[in-house]
């Protein structure tokens, strides 16, 4: 491949936070994260490692936070799929012109690895508040480090797919970045966005949204009623699972919208031996673990928005106990629309 599909866009960056934090060639790809750029990037807050540069997104970017990310990616491929099914054809090679694909809000950078090793021909560019840190980075694959809540400009016209997943509680204005990825987009392009409601459900999926003020069960509807408000307050667009399908059809730039929900359990409850009910508690054991370490991540969230240690310690121990009883029935509903650019 050509040195050249790695060139930067003609328009300058105006979200980099630090030019000199972002990969300028595929070659090395791996991003050296030394002990300097570790202390720039990072900051200390209750015990855990986040971004340095962003008042909105407050969960970690610790080690810790990026283990977790790993493992619910495997868990994602698994319920949902590791991506849409027009994806394989638009990322065809085609001699007309190199496939680019961007990761916004990328984490642990596990699906944009994915999709670089799965794409080798193709331009993987992860994006993020914090370099990847990766050892084993593909060399098709660069990460650069920016808020996307200031603008896409410097990537217009670049992307044949552009995917971000579960980066709502640290996005201002999600509607308008919608806007942005249509122009990100090239003719034809593929949008690929996944999210949740930052609440829970029970078992008639209608959500559990106790008021401000309540300590009783269940106590991890609870205990996320408690983050979704934390996000609301930090500034982040908690709500955006629930509006983007509708932003994504009314876009002029848009075509073919596709929606589709996957209700997850939160713990395997589902009673009953049937190969169905055995799937879903497997995936649900899983995300079990998922919830309890993104409890944990959630830490400083929930202390900076004004709760007490004690109360948080008391509401994160009863969650834990009623996810390890699997008894409870909730599930989360992870939501996904995909959609074309129009030529």
């Amino acid at each position: 491949m050509s040195l050249d599909a790695f060139a930067p866009s003609v328009a300058s960056s105006k979200t980099s936070m630090d030019i000199s934090m972002r990969s300028q060639s595929p070659n090395p790809s791996v991003f050296s994260v030394t002990s300097s750029l570790r202390a720039q990037a990072y900051r200390q807050e209750y015990g855990r490692g986040l971004n340095n540069y962003s008042e909105v997104y407050r969960l970690p970017a610790d080690d810790e936070e990026l283990d977790r990310l790993d493992r619910q990616h495997t868990m994602f491929c698994k319920a949902i799929g590791k991506f849409p099914p027009p994806m394989p054809q638009i990322m065809a090679d085609d001699q007309f012109e190199v496939k680019a694909v961007l990761d916004l809000g990328c984490g642990s950078g596990s699906w944009i690895m994915d999709i670089a090793r799965e794409f080798p021909n193709a331009v993987a560019v992860a994006v993020d508040l914090v370099p990847m840190q990766s050892t084993s980075m593909p060399p098709n694959c660069r990460s650069e480090v920016d808020d996307i809540n200031l603008g896409l400009e410097h990537f217009y016209g670049d992307f044949n797919v552009v995917h971000a997943q579960l980066i709502s509680s640290g996005i201002r204005d999600y509607q308008g970045l919608i806007n942005h990825i249509a122009h990100v987009l090239r003719p034809g392009g593929l949008i690929d966005i996944t999210e949740f409601p930052f609440y829970f459900t029970g078992i008639e999926k209608t959500p559990i949204c106790p008021p401000a003020g309540t300590f009783e069960p269940p106590w991890t509807p609870l205990w996320m009623s408690y983050a979704n408000r934390a996000v609301r307050q930090r500034g982040g667009d908690a709500d955006a699972s629930l509006y983007m399908h509708q932003w994504v059809c009314d876009h002029p730039a848009f075509e073919d919208a596709v929606y589709r929900e996957f209700w997850i359990p939160c713990s395997p409850w589902l009673k009953g031996n049937d190969p169905n009910s055995l799937w879903w508690n497997d995936i649900g054991a899983t995300m079990r673990d998922d919830v309890k370490a993104f409890m944990r991540s959630g830490r400083p969230l929930l202390l900076g928005n004004g709760l007490s240690e004690d109360f948080v310690d008391q509401l994160e121990n009863n969650a834990v106990a009623e996810l390890d009883e699997a008894v409870t029935p909730v599930y989360v509903c992870i939501q996904n629309v995909y959609a074309r650019k129009k030529h």
